[in-house]
């Protein structure tokens, strides 16, 4: 049974494999593209990288949207050059520290200001020799479309749970922003082509607006050791799949080797994505998250990102924070001070914060004078009119607010709409008895981080606020459940932002906590905070991506497919494609044949309504079991009476049904079993745990056969089913674990059977039969499809072992598609089988009538 993805494979081609040695390699000091794409168009420069490079040096190449620089143009004197400086706020920058000194890092991304065309070159060259970033520049037209189109309008909305309902709610979908989203993920993929040494180096992709890269950067090198991290929310599949261009996106992640997201309930809905949309399923081992894509393991890390300590307690450490702590210190007397911190934006639930401070006023009157709520609104990054309709409803919340509880020298709302330095912001920290995170979704927010390492303090800031420095400190926070950090600050109150009424219980509460739940809280959330930071998590992905990376040296890729639609296929090196002209020449030069046919999936498709074996089939089957030399048997899942009726004509065919528990040789003798079993009263105790999972699980049905009951949810919904299913065998194993039986899933089912059972049973009787003519097989073939089909790959293979083949047997294993299996040979699907097997047929009919 093939999954879907390994199925319609495209023209696969091996390609050349140039080195790529830093030593020799000619950097173009600027590429600028100024059309638009609409899908790949480099279908002739795929490699697989297969050489070495001549030096070997650790170095990760760190792709983002933007650089981590700010850009100065100096005015003075007529000299309008620029100046370019490092952007200390920047992530990109600040996960440095957890590469270690030793690697390393290659910036490249667009920088914030627009370079004038005629500097382009020289800008380039000038950020690369000093501070080795290569500057993707986009014409501004192409700009606008990518990211104030395509990536504000399209994604951001959808992956914070907006759909386009209507055009005010992001518009409907612009296929020429999709374009240009295409465009500019090729000319960033074109820019780290400039100074990728594929075979050495590391790259890492950051967030939604290069989605597509790993696609590119996958077929320029197959080899790519490229990791990706999402750093906004993944909404669920109901959400996603509106998406036109879901399936594209969902391919372009999978040709990563590692994809990184802040939450198991983001990385979740990922998989159920993949699941539904691609037929690629997941399987966790020793901890770690995989999908099989093609050969290839795509590994999944869930690891929220942490802050810069260092950077925080440097600017703690900053005369100027210290000036204005004491002059909020001395502004807030006698009060207790609730702080949001939010960027002016439709999620961030800044409305919704007010209204539950509102609430709170209203509800406890002795609470007025004495508690304030300072409010700063971060600029806006994006456009549209939701943005000024934020700000308007913002505006008019906190003037009602402040009109109806303010008092002179009392304002209960202070809101800060312009841009603070960061030790301003700071300082708001240390001075706040609580922080209030309301989003409606947001992918991480590092917000509470930064006001729990703040609540630390210094001892300089200890003494500005009259607190004594051996004395534990304290902190509380309010936490919205749809933030990404919500999962890993266990000691926040935690809120449905929604609920007004709750969201101002939850500030009332924190701020009559005791004194020792505050300790206690703060002290859990520092402790984590300060060990889990940016440098960890930086640290944490890399490991993980070089641990993901490490089969790729010695597993042959292919590529295959065409525009977004391409991916690479990893096989061992040993496992190649069965060329029909090599083994109709083994077939007629041999004497004595042995042939195993697995027959769904392998004679007839999977999927196909009608699985009943065509007439081309049988007249296949039937001059093959003419020849004398061959013995041939069809190995079946299915019952006997299905199979007997099926392969009637067929009188010297044998026949192995319900995966190996009965055989017969030919149509003229009676079923065999090939395991003895005494009793099938384990069926009793399956059979009810069977019915209740069937009962609870729409399109699921028991199939039940001779030796065993198999429980199938191939109609079921993907994921119900999936969970049912294992939550099944756990049922099954639980009561089942005193019996003979065996529990296993496979493609779509959970099938209880006696122990010793498999395909690898009829194969071992068939050879053991020959031996026993005193026939020794010189030519052995055996085809299958699934997971079943290995116990037949695993005993012809060792066969030649226990001297069970003749010494110069050629023997050929062989899977449908292209995936990990025990045989050694491939064919692409049912119609190349057919075709193969009608080729040996030909042969014994030339050979009887010479």
């Amino acid at each position: 049974m093939v999954s879907r993805s390994y199925s319609n494979l495209l023209d696969l081609n091996s390609v050349g494999s140039p080195s790529f040695s830093r030593g020799a390699k000619k950097m173009s000091r600027v590429a600028t593209v100024t059309g638009v794409l609409s899908e790949l168009d480099d279908e002739s420069r795929s490699t697989g990288s297969d050489v070495p490079s001549s030096i070997s040096q650790d170095r990760v190449i760190i792709v983002g949207n933007q650089l981590p620089l700010r850009s100065h143009r100096r005015e003075s004197d007529g000299d309008r050059a620029w100046d370019f400086s490092w952007d200390e706020d920047s992530l990109l920058l600040q996960l440095k520290d957890g590469l270690g000194e030793d690697m390393e890092v290659i910036y490249v991304g667009c920088l914030k200001e627009e370079i004038d065309p005629n500097e382009q070159e020289d800008v380039a060259q000038t950020l690369l020799e000093t501070f080795k970033c290569v500057p993707a520049f986009i014409p501004p037209e192409l700009f606008t479309k990518f990211y104030h189109g395509f990536c504000k309008q399209h994604l951001w909305p959808l992956f914070h749970y907006m759909l386009p309902l209507s055009p005010d709610l992001g518009g409907r979908f612009d296929r020429s922003l999709w374009q240009a989203y295409v465009s500019v993920n090729k000319i960033f993929a074109d820019k780290v082509m400039e100074v990728i040494s594929p075979d050495d180096d590391f790259v890492w992709v950051h967030d939604y607006h290069l989605m597509v890269l790993p696609t590119f950067l996958r077929k320029r090198f197959n080899r790519v050791k490229l990791g990706f991290f999402l750093h906004t929310p993944f909404p669920s599949s109901e959400i996603y799949r509106t998406l036109p261009v879901r399936v594209e996106l969902l391919r372009a992640l999978l040709n990563s080797d590692l994809i990184g997201f802040h939450t198991f309930d983001y990385a979740r809905h990922f998989l159920s994505c993949c699941s539904r949309m691609l037929g690629v399923s997941y399987q966790s081992k020793r901890g770690y998250i995989g999908l099989e894509y093609y050969g290839r393991t795509v590994s999944i890390k869930i690891l929220p990102v942490g802050i810069h300590m260092r950077q925080l307690h440097s600017v703690l450490a900053l005369h100027e924070t210290e000036s204005k702590v004491a002059e909020l210190r001395d502004k807030f007397k006698g009060r207790t001070v609730l702080l949001g911190v939010d960027d002016m934006d439709i999620f961030k639930g800044i409305s919704l914060k007010l209204l539950a401070f509102e609430q709170l006023l209203n509800q406890h009157p002795g609470k007025r004078g004495k508690v304030v709520l300072v409010q700063i609104a971060n600029p806006a990054r994006g456009r549209g009119r939701d943005v000024q309709e934020v700000q308007s409803e913002t505006f008019a919340t906190v003037a009602r607010i402040n009109e109806g509880f303010g008092e002179p020298g009392y304002e209960p709302v202070i809101l800060i709409d312009t841009s603070l330095h960061f030790y301003e912001r700071i300082a708001y920290y240390v001075i706040s008895e609580c922080c209030l995170v309301t989003a409606v979704r947001d992918g991480m927010n590092l917000i509470p981080y930064e006001y729990v390492v703040c609540r630390q303090g210094t001892e300089k800031l200890d003494e500005i606020l009259g607190l004594n420095p051996s004395v534990a400190k304290k902190s509380m926070l309010v936490v919205s459940e749809f933030v990404g950090c919500s999962p890993s600050l266990s000691g926040a109150i935690r809120v449905n932002p929604w609920n007004i009424d709750s969201v101002a219980e939850a500030m009332d509460s924190a701020l009559i906590f005791p004194e020792q739940e505050k300790l206690m809280r703060h002290d859990k959330h520092y402790k984590y905070v300060s060990s889990h930071d940016v440098a960890y998590w930086a640290r944490s992905f890399l490991q993980d991506l070089e641990r993901a990376c490490q089969d790729h040296v010695r597993r042959r890729c292919w590529g295959i497919g065409f525009g977004l639609g391409f991916r690479v296929i990893a096989l061992d090196p040993s496992f190649g494609k069965l060329s029909v002209e090599h083994i109709v020449s083994a077939y007629k030069r041999t004497k004595s044949r042995a042939i195993l046919l697995d027959y769904d999936g392998t004679m007839t498709v999977q999927s196909a309504v009608d699985t009943n074996p065509n007439i081309e089939s049988i007249q296949i089957l039937n001059n093959l079991c003419i020849d004398p030399k061959n013995v041939v048997y069809v190995v079946s899942g299915k019952k006997k009476e299905i199979l007997a009726r099926w392969f009637s004509s067929c009188e010297n065919l044998g026949i192995g049904a319900e995966n190996g528990y009965l055989f017969r040789p030919n149509r003229n003798t009676e079923w065999e079993t090939c395991v003895a079993v005494q009793d099938f009263y384990w069926k009793q105790i399956s059979e009810p745990v069977m019915n209740l999972y069937t009962e609870t699980t729409d399109g699921s049905f028991i199939e039940p056969k001779e030796s065993a009951l198999v429980w199938n949810y191939q109609l079921a919904d993907p994921d119900f089913g999936s969970c049912q299913a294992k939550e099944l065998l756990d049922h099954l194993e639980s009561v089942l674990a005193n019996e003979p039986v065996s529990v296993k899933s496979g493609q779509h089912i959970v099938e209880v059977k006696p122990q010793g059972v498999s395909k690898g049973l009829v194969a071992d009787r068939m050879l053991a039969a020959m031996r026993e003519r005193e026939v020794l097989p010189d030519f052995v073939l055996c085809i299958g499809d699934d997971r079943s089909d290995e116990d037949m790959f695993e005993v012809i293979t060792s066969a030649m072992a226990d001297a069970s083949l003749s010494p110069v047997a050629e023997v050929f294993a062989c899977t449908v598609g292209q995936k990990p299996s025990k045989a050694k040979y491939y064919l692409d699907d049912t119609s190349e089988i057919l075709r193969m097997l009608q080729g040996l047929a030909d042969a014994s009919e030339k050979s009887a009538k010479s």
